[in-house]
């Protein structure tokens, strides 16, 4: 299933998946691999698992563009990326590998095992899978990352924990057990974006996740240009709020904790939030 050109020749790598489909907040997991990929250094795609025929392509859509004169038709497919993060100024870096892509339909055990049987081969020593999740929270708030993980001494490490929690999961977090039953060690991160703002793109909780990223597994990534996206961000957040001060009447609630009927208006935040800005990232 998982096509490869060459295996690449890693030192204990690590693992990162980030699959866009049943829950992704604010984009925090898939601009959080975007962001990787740009600082990973002798950056190169080895590997891919073709998800055509395993996707609802009617909510999973292939992408047209142009090549030259060409019209060519790209299919969803998940990546397998490799290179090396620089250690910066405490050390000589450690090598990563990104799997990315769109989380298909059918067929999650034959994947999973594909990926685990790849972890294995090319000695990866840990894994990490990030993602966001909509929550009641404030913008105006440090982005919470709440964590999982597949072994007690990791999970010690991450604190806030997620809470228990049963019921439907995505593709990564199996991904994720199953890693972690096949002996490589993993966490779970995810940014807690607020639930009005959540459908579109939140550097703050990508800035977020790389940082937690950065803390929990000791890489050296350069964060300053999305500080400043992240400030920006906020600004306009806040533009868009002063022109409707009822709905900035129930941010303020939850900015304070006071939930009270504010479900209500989830809604018509989010909504009046895109109109602001085109349904472009805010």
């Amino acid at each position: 299933m998982l096509s490869v050109e060459r295996w690449p020749e890693l030192t204990e790598p690590l693992i990162v998946v980030a699959l866009s489909g049943w829950v992704d907040a604010g984009g925090a997991g898939a601009g959080a691999m975007a962001a990787l990929s740009e600082q990973l250094e002798g950056a190169r795609v080895f590997g891919s698992i073709d998800v055509t025929e395993m996707a609802d392509l009617q909510q999973t859509r292939p992408v047209a563009r142009w090549d030259g004169s060409d019209r060519v038709i790209d299919w969803p497919r998940i990546t397998f990326e490799c290179g090396r993060i620089s250690g910066g100024r405490e050390g000589a870096g450690r090598d990563v590998v990104l799997a990315r892509g769109p989380e298909p339909s059918l067929r999650w055990p034959t994947i999973t095992s594909a990926v685990v049987d790849a972890a294995r081969r090319l000695g990866v020593r840990q894994a990490v899978t990030l993602g966001g999740i909509p929550a009641l929270v404030s913008h105006r708030k440090a982005v919470v990352i709440a964590a999982s993980a597949t072994q007690r001494s990791l999970a010690q490490e991450l604190v806030p924990l997620r809470p228990d929690y049963a019921g439907p999961t995505g593709l990564q977090t199996v991904m994720l057990r199953a890693l972690g039953d096949s002996g490589i060690p993993g966490s779970g991160l995810w940014a807690q974006v607020p639930q009005y703002v959540s459908g579109s793109p939140s550097p703050p909780a990508i800035r977020a996740l790389l940082g937690r990223l950065v803390e929990v597994y000791h890489l050296d990534l350069d964060l300053r240009a999305l500080d400043d996206r992240s400030q920006a961000y906020l600004r306009r957040v806040e533009a868009g709020l002063a022109a409707r001060p009822d709905v900035k009447s129930v941010v303020d609630q939850i900015d304070e904790r006071q939930e009270g009927s504010t479900g209500d208006l989830v809604a018509e935040i989010e909504q009046f939030l895109r109109s602001q800005n085109g349904g472009d990232e805010p």
